[in-house]
């Protein structure tokens, strides 16, 4: 039937459209969004194949809902798009893959080179940039030095901070690359400037 309407507009061969009753835009509507059923539009399609104002404003109104939908699909995806970039963002970039807490206030470190204490291992993510350290019970503020120590107590990555009392606990922050580290076990140096190093065993991975 549809193919019926599309020839009939086609050829332009029409009656007068003031000598046959036209159902409306509402109906319309309904057969174009399909609200209206099957069988109570059948009735109305011999004469959109026979008029063509109404088959005209039928058309119009497919290609409408056509544009809204489209439009309503493009921007459901493009949310999607920004949602999952933004995910990603998020992942890759939080603050937990690229800041490491070290907590040392249960820690007690050893001075020097000689034989160092069991303690537990502290550890640490090769993706860190920055790191927070919450320094041993009775640590002093002021300006420390930091470095991450092989077993003979070479230093391969070193920085510097000043720690500051935070929340009743003296809080180191600095920055530091473990990227060309390898993955292994190592020695967390800290010092106060001008003293001794006081190393803690680590695990970078």
């Amino acid at each position: 039937m549809l193919d019926a309407l599309s020839k009939g507009l086609s050829s332009g061969e029409f009656p007068n459209p003031e000598r046959v009753g036209c159902p409306g835009t509402s109906i319309l509507e309904g057969i174009a969004s399909h609200r209206i059923p099957l069988a109570e539009a059948e009735k109305w399609l011999d004469h959109l194949g026979s008029c063509s104002p109404c088959f005209q404003e039928f058309t119009a109104i497919r290609s409408q809902r056509r544009r809204r939908r489209n439009l309503k699909w493009g921007g459901g995806l493009a949310l999607l798009v920004v949602s999952l970039v933004l995910w990603f963002t998020l992942r890759t970039h939080q603050p937990g893959m690229e800041t490491a807490v070290l907590d040392l206030r249960g820690y007690s470190g050893q001075r020097g080179e000689q034989n160092l204490p069991q303690q537990p291992t502290l550890q640490l993510q090769r993706s860190a940039k920055h790191l927070v350290v919450d320094l041993p019970i009775g640590s002093k503020e002021g300006g420390y030095d930091f470095a991450l120590m092989d077993e003979r107590g070479q230093e391969l990555q070193r920085g510097s901070g000043t720690a500051q009392l935070e929340d009743q606990t003296v809080v180191l922050r600095g920055d530091i690359n473990v990227a060309s580290v390898s993955s292994g076990s190592y020695f967390f140096g800290l010092r106060q400037k001008g003293m001794e190093w006081t190393r803690f065993p680590i695990n970078v991975k």
